[in-house]
Formats: structure tokens, C-alpha cells, sequence
């Protein structure tokens, strides 16, 4: 869902993004990339939407953006992400590490 908070991107832009943001310790395979976005559609975090990039055959690729629904549940997350990270400092703290 990161990959897709400030542009809509089709599958591939998503595969290499992924693999940027987490400095390579992610690369996703089509299959477990594909049954992600299935997943977060399903759940409405992600709509599928016309690309502005043709495929080879001069058809648009399908691309794939973040909803309101995402964006929310993007953001709830990053602040539990960083609360846990909060937490872990300052129980190292009191442990004097």
C-alpha cells in the first residue's frame, strides 16, 4: 500500500518500488504480488484503474491506486508501526541498553 500513497502504478512499478522502499530485503513474486492486490481490492484499499502507460498490444495497462479506505488504514498502521517502535526505545532505555 505504500507504493501506491502518491501514484497509481501497474504491477511491475509496484514489484520494483517494493523492492527500492526495502532495500532489496523484499522481492516479490507476480503470484504473491497478484494475490495481495486481489486481497486489498477485495477489501476495498485498492481500486484497479486505467494506467496511463499502453501495453504492448496499445491497449492500457490496468494499474492499481490507494483509496480512502487505504489511505486510512496505511496511515493507522504507520502510527502503530511507530508507537511499537517508540516502545522498544524506551524499554531499551530502562534496561539501560
Amino acid at each position: 500500500m505504500l507504493s501506491l500513497a502518491h501514484t497509481r502504478k501497474h504491477g511491475y512499478a509496484i514489484l520494483k518500488d517494493v523492492e527500492t522502499l526495502s532495500e532489496g530485503k523484499v522481492q516479490l513474486s507476480n503470484g504473491t504480488l497478484y494475490g495481495a492486490l486481489t486481497r486489498l481490492q477485495d477489501q476495498g484499499l485498492i481500486a484497479r484503474v486505467d494506467s496511463d502507460e499502453p501495453e504492448n498490444t496499445g491497449r492500457p495497462r490496468k494499474a492499481y491506486r490507494l483509496t480512502q479506505d487505504g489511505l486510512h488504514v496505511l496511515n493507522a498502521e504507520i502510527g502503530r508501526l511507530q508507537n511499537l517502535v517508540d516502545t522498544a526505545r524506551l524499554h531499551l532505555a530502562e534496561e539501560g541498553t
